[in-house]
């Protein structure tokens, strides 16, 4: 993570618990790479990893299945920030 970050990466960890949404966690950022950091399936991200992300953020729709796995996560995290890097 420290090496992402020294090359200019922005990194979001996905946290079911977040604040806020992908979509809004990468809405005021300038045209930068941005690091999706994903936690274990189950306990998800660890506190330290929490700490060295720039942000956290959820994905809204997934409270309604209670969590998605990892693999789907990171799926759908980068199609949100395809999405949000294409209008730009």
């Amino acid at each position: 993570m420290g090496s992402l970050k020294e090359m200019g990466y922005f990194l979001i960890g996905l946290d079911g618990t977040a604040d806020m949404t992908i979509e809004k966690a990468v809405a005021d950022l300038p045209n930068v790479p941005v690091a999706l950091v994903l936690g274990a399936e189950g306990p998800g991200l660890r506190e330290s990893t929490k700490e060295n992300c720039h942000r956290l953020a959820k994905i809204e729709f997934a409270g309604a299945f209670g969590s998605l796995n990892v693999s789907n996560a990171g799926a759908v995290g980068l199609y949100a920030i395809n999405r949000w890097k294409r209008e730009f």
